[in-house]
């Protein structure tokens, strides 16, 4: 806005210090030669820069020639391998000191050299700076004055600032069109959330700009429909989460509406997904966000739930009223909602909040807006909620079990039949009448409350992990410590589909993957770091997780009858010609069998 100006007229005292220094690039005052008087204090000026271009860095230096506009300069540094988008200890780069200096043929090497044009200024204001990074406030302004340009409002706030909002800051049709030629996005937001638009004065600057806002706007949502057609949510999503191919498949369907613009605008889009702990239900939840929005840490807000147990604690969800403790901090949800108003909104464990929190949400629900501890209204229709809850895990666990034996069975009749169209599969539905009769009354007991589960969308599932799934998160976890034994170590650990069916019988119907994770945690990371600890491990070696005793029979039980002892894993050192070395770890002593002396 104008507040960012200072009313002066070009060239700017910068380049009014670069004339008279006899600036290499071509600056000089009056008809381009200087009086033989000035010759003296000319020589002298250019063997100081010449001094002061030994002294800097390549980096520095690029700043300073951007500054300066000494085009023949930038070129050098940037052959000699200085970073074209390198920062001022401030914040800036080179592509914003010549945007806001006029500097357009600088801006246009630059760009040529592969500058980005959508990195955004990590200097705020000259006071922020100053406490920041411990400095006195009025060397931060010297600095910025003389680095940068001194005809900006030194009380503003320039966080996020593009090489495009300096520009039009600057009032220089050139060097916008150039950046926007170059691929600079015009509806990039600065931290106070403007656009190079919003500081456009009327004209041509101005004219080009909405301009190239229509034309970005148009090819960003083209851009969008066919990545979405090439690779779909429920595609993005199975990257990621194991299993659940019935909540991949709902939650797709209801952002698919929303994104074509199928949906109804004056509600935001309500989930609730209801399950055992460690099944999914919070990394759907995560990657979802991940999809709809590139800053993540924004476009994500987790609330979780049980710090919201008691009434009072109402006022950390929306902010406490005028004349109460903390009114000025704002509400935990209001805040994040007001800067990022179509966020992926998680609330965990809502079955643990209190009821009058349970009211709140009800209104942000139902009419997509939520009124703060000041009075001031959030509209949040294009929010996106999702709730998490174990309320009624018991029984879709079990009736999910009985469905699964019940496939099975058929399965194997199918078999015992000799029928061709036998199609073994763990893929299970939740039936409707489960749904209606068993599910809904417990929801309904829980929350008390019909017009709150009518506001809901959706209510998605989350069923046990069937064996298959159970071996893909065992490989997954044996494939996240190989990574790390390989970075750390520089060990190679193997291990083959025997393990991987040891490892995935320590599955807790309750704790989900979290039981796979402690498991692996127990039976082979122990013996790593023991073995590690005992230097049996040489660096760059290779091992592998096998079974003791492996014949294939350890795995086998006949039917109606258990296992009496659990397979033991083992390691073993590969050798180069390919045999393989046991592992001798002694045990670690054990607490009960040490002795005390008091």
């Amino acid at each position: 806005m104008a507040s960012l100006r200072e009313p002066a007229a070009w060239p700017s005292g910068a380049e009014q210090r670069c004339c008279r220094a006899g600036d290499p690039g071509g600056h000089q005052s009056g008809a381009g030669s200087c009086s033989p008087g000035a010759g003296l204090p000319a020589l002298i000026a250019a063997l100081a820069y010449c001094y002061l271009q030994d002294r800097l860095s390549k980096e520095d230096a690029l700043l300073e020639a951007a500054r300066i506009n000494n085009v023949s300069e930038i070129n050098r540094l940037l052959q000699e391998g200085a970073d074209v988008n390198t920062r001022h200890k401030l914040g800036w780069t080179a592509l914003m000191v010549a945007a806001i200096s006029r500097n357009s043929s600088v801006v246009k090497a630059l760009l040529t050299a592969n500058a980005d044009p959508n990195l955004g200024d990590d200097f705020s204001s000259v006071y922020e700076i100053a406490k920041e990074k411990g400095l006195h406030s009025l060397e931060v302004l010297v600095t910025r004055e003389d680095d940068f340009s001194n005809r900006l409002n030194i009380r503003a706030n320039f966080k996020g600032c593009t090489a495009l909002h300096y520009a039009v800051l600057a009032d220089d049709y050139l060097t916008v069109k150039l950046l926007l030629d170059a691929g600079a996005n015009p509806l990039q937001k600065n931290e106070m959330g403007h656009t190079p638009l919003d500081y456009a004065r009327e004209g041509e600057v101005m004219n080009l700009l909405r301009a190239a806002e229509a034309k970005f706007q148009e090819e960003q949502r083209r851009r969008e429909v066919e990545e979405r057609r090439r690779f779909p949510l429920e595609q993005r999503l199975r990257e990621h989460i194991i299993g659940q191919e019935n909540a991949i498949a709902t939650v797709g369907a209801a952002i698919r509406r929303k994104e074509n613009g199928w949906y109804d605008e004056e509600h935001p889009l309500v989930f609730l997904f209801l399950g055992s702990s460690g099944i999914g239900k919070t990394e759907l939840a995560k990657q979802t966000a991940k999809y709809i929005h590139k800053d993540i840490k924004k476009g994500f807000i987790r609330l979780d739930m049980s710090e919201f147990q008691e009434r009072h604690e109402v006022a950390k969800f929306i902010g406490s009223p005028p004349g109460y403790v903390g009114h000025e901090e704002g509400g935990q949800l209001t805040k994040k909602l007001r800067q990022c108003p179509n966020a992926v909104v998680l609330f965990d464990e809502v079955d643990k909040a209190h009821p009058d929190v349970l009211t709140i949400m009800l209104q942000l629900f139902d009419e997509g807006r939520l009124t703060d501890g000041k009075g001031k209204t959030i509209d949040c229709k294009d929010a996106i909620f999702i709730m998490t809850s174990n309320v009624a895990s018991e029984e879709i666990a079990e009736h999910a079990l009985q469905l699964r034996q019940e496939a099975m069975e058929m399965s194997k009749k199918r078999i015992a039949e000799n029928l061709d169209d036998v199609q073994m599969t763990d893929k299970i539905t939740i039936s409707k009448k489960f749904k209606e009769k068993v599910i809904r009354p417990i929801l309904k007991a829980h929350f008390r409350r019909d017009e709150f589960l009518g506001r809901i969308n959706e209510i998605v599932y989350f069923l046990p992990f069937c064996h298959s799934e159970l071996i893909q998160l065992v490989n997954k976890e044996l494939s996240f410590w190989a990574k790390k034994a390989k970075a750390r170590h520089n060990i190679t650990l193997l291990w083959d589909r025997e393990v991987m069916d040891v490892l995935a019988d320590g599955y807790n119907l309750h704790y989900g993957a979290r039981s796979i994770k402690h498991e692996v945690e127990r039976r082979v990371v122990n013996q790593l770091a023991a073995a590690y600890e005992q230097d049996l491990l040489p660096r760059g070696c290779t091992l592998r997780i096998t079974v003791e005793d492996s014949d294939k029979q350890l795995l086998k039980t006949t039917e109606g009858t258990e296992k009496s002892k659990a397979p033991t894993l083992r390691l073993e050192i590969v050798e180069k010609d390919s045999k393989a070395r046991k592992l001798e770890i002694q045990a670690p002593l054990n607490p009960e069998n040490i002795t005390y002396f008091l």
